[in-house]
């Protein structure tokens, strides 16, 4: 038997404050994603990612094909000198479009530019027609966003990686591709989360049995250095 390890007097340890926590796993989850090399385009908007290219449900290349259409989307965006705050994410090639513009006629346009985007198959637009969000509600959503990406990593009944998180003026989007019941289960875990306004599913539903099959032909992650 391993002798006992001897006691050795420590100063008390600090204990960080809840906004401090938050603030490290904030910069942890967008650490990780983009040592991963997946880190979601920001546009302005709290996206909130954390899903592994080893792990993602998307294959690579579609992967590289949401990158392109964020950037051509935001380009055409531009483009029309909009006097909105618009921000763009991409999914499986279901492109989620939030934010704020003046009028229903720059929303309609906006829309209009980013369906013709190459490769685009589906655009929910969810642009509110306000004035634009202010810098501390801006902050807030990412605070937001990074609280529920840790609920769902908390959980032990979900995959976390298979939900991309974006929050908007305390509003959640979940997008993905998962199950009914993983859709379920993360709405659920997003509502419960303090400070949402409204959770809404912008997800692509697998059965489980396609799911399975996914899971068979996933490729391994890469071993640890």
């Amino acid at each position: 038997m391993n002798p006992p390890t001897p006691l050795v007097n420590r100063p008390p340890r600090a204990t960080a404050s809840p906004t401090a926590r938050l603030a490290r796993l904030t910069a942890a989850l967008l650490l990780a994603a983009s040592a991963a090399g997946c880190a979601p385009l920001l546009l302005g908007g709290a996206v909130i990612s954390g899903g592994l290219v080893a792990t993602d449900r998307r294959t690579t290349g579609t992967q590289v094909e949401d990158q392109s259409i964020e950037l051509k989307a935001a380009s055409r965006v531009r483009a029309l000198s909009t006097l909105g705050h618009v921000n763009v994410v991409s999914y499986n090639r279901v492109v989620l479009i939030t934010g704020e513009v003046p009028s229903d006629k720059e929303k309609a346009e906006v829309q209009a530019a980013v369906a013709a985007v190459e490769n685009v198959k589906t655009v929910v637009n969810e642009l509110a027609v306000l004035g634009n969000s202010s810098v501390g509600s801006r902050s807030n959503d990412t605070l937001l966003g990074a609280k529920v990406k840790a609920t769902l990593v908390d959980a032990k009944d979900v995959q976390a990686h298979a939900f991309k998180v974006v929050a908007e003026r305390g509003n959640i989007y979940l997008m993905g591709r998962v199950t009914e019941r993983e859709a379920a289960r993360g709405a659920d875990l997003a509502r419960s989360v303090g400070g949402v306004q409204k959770v809404v599913r912008v997800f692509e539903i697998l059965s489980e049995e396609e799911l399975a099959a996914l899971s068979r032909t996933a490729p391994a992650p890469a071993p640890r250095p």
